[in-house]
């Protein structure tokens, strides 16, 4: 369709509100597609009640308790799940009793606390927090922990393989270099007799099947291809950033599987034109449930997140930053957050295990000084 516009609003969107409106946008695609921009008097997310499915949600995800807390021969825990990407908690407090094959999907871990290292058929990898380690399906690994401290790793399993989406006119260097992922080492191949059994857990269809060897799995001496396990840590992602205008959540997609987009919000000068928007504008993303996983850092476009929460935006309801936020914003100059949006096409289901460590009132939060 063409361009239409009606009544008198701003020629470039997020710049230049009038006082008094607020700014949504309706779209397509996220936020590459079609799209109008709707001026109101007042902020979409103003409800008095919500009743039904479609009201958004938060976890806190630090604080629950997961299987792999208690035992090394645990699994982690499934949070969420749509036919596009399943999402996993895990708080390992101990090495990986096991290794563990992945058949359903390739895996993304991204490391909020901890450290230590997988080993996997392609060698080993350290890893610390802000880390995203990204494993092919079919590759064998563990987790071996370093510290006397609990790991904290959000999962995040896709049907469809993990790629780095087309950066298009921006070229390929943009956000990061492929020059800064990481790949493993190959440690010395040496004798382990301290145990008679090694065990690889393979999952398909979410059911296991132990494979029992007498020999350690980790016994490749040498691998080439372009299909490897990757780390990238979030300190090497270099944003796209507008004086001028608010760029749309899509410019900070890092990677992309099919029906999912997996994006990192990092700190990044804000907006210098004192016309132009400096916080997310209130959208109802009609193709996509979004979830976000706060990871560190003063989350600007609203109060009460703290690191290690979680939040679920349907498709289909309205959400953006809380009315404070928005004055607030006028006195900065720079974003000091870290964050992980998981997105879905389908979809998600909130599996029962996140109950205890839900905010029941988070859906009322936007209308709350």
């Amino acid at each position: 369709m063409y361009l239409m516009k009606k009544g008198n609003p701003p020629n470039q969107a997020h710049v230049g509100i009038p006082e008094g409106l607020c700014e949504e946008e309706h779209g397509r695609q996220g936020f590459v597609g079609p799209s109008s921009h709707l001026y109101r008097r007042h902020p979409p997310t103003g409800w008095m009640r919500i009743e039904g499915p479609l009201r958004p949600r938060a976890f806190a995800c630090a604080a629950l308790p997961t299987a792999d807390l208690r035992s090394a021969t645990a699994d982690p825990l499934e949070a969420l799940s749509s036919p596009d990407v399943r999402v996993f908690l895990s708080r390992r407090a101990e090495t990986m009793s096991y290794f563990m094959r992945n058949a359903d999907g390739d895996e993304i871990y991204f490391v909020h606390a901890g450290r230590g290292r997988f080993e996997t058929d392609y060698g080993v990898l350290a890893y610390e927090p802000g880390d995203y380690i990204v494993i092919p399906k079919g590759t064998t690994y563990r987790l071996v922990l370093e510290s006397d401290k609990s790991s904290l790793f959000v999962i995040v399993e896709t049907t469809a393989p993990v790629e780095l989406p087309d950066r298009g006119s921006l070229g390929h260097h943009a956000l990061f270099d492929k020059g800064v992922l990481v790949a493993p080492e190959l440690p010395p191949q040496a004798s382990d007799d301290r145990q008679s059994e090694w065990e690889v857990r393979i999952k398909r269809a979410g059911e296991y099947t132990r494979v029992i060897y007498a020999f350690s799995p980790m016994d490749v001496v040498a691998w080439k291809g372009d299909l490897w396990v990757a780390k990238l840590n979030v300190r090497d992602i270099r944003p796209v950033t507008s004086p001028r205008y608010h760029l749309p959540p899509s410019v900070h997609v890092t990677f992309q599987a099919g029906g999912a987009l997996i994006s990192t919000f990092v700190p990044r000068p804000l907006e210098s034109d004192p016309e132009a928007m400096r916080v997310p504008f209130y959208h109802r993303n009609m193709d996509y449930d979004e979830v976000l996983f706060y990871h560190r850092g003063d989350f600007f476009s609203r109060s009460g997140i703290e690191p290690g929460m979680l939040t679920l935006h349907p498709q289909g309801i309205h959400h953006g930053p809380q009315p404070q936020a928005v004055a607030a914003s006028k006195a900065k100059t720079n974003t000091d957050e870290v964050a992980v949006m998981i997105e879905s096409r389908q979809p998600f289901a909130v599996l029962p295990e996140l109950d205890a460590v839900e905010l029941k009132d988070y859906a009322m939060s936007w209308s709350r000084p």
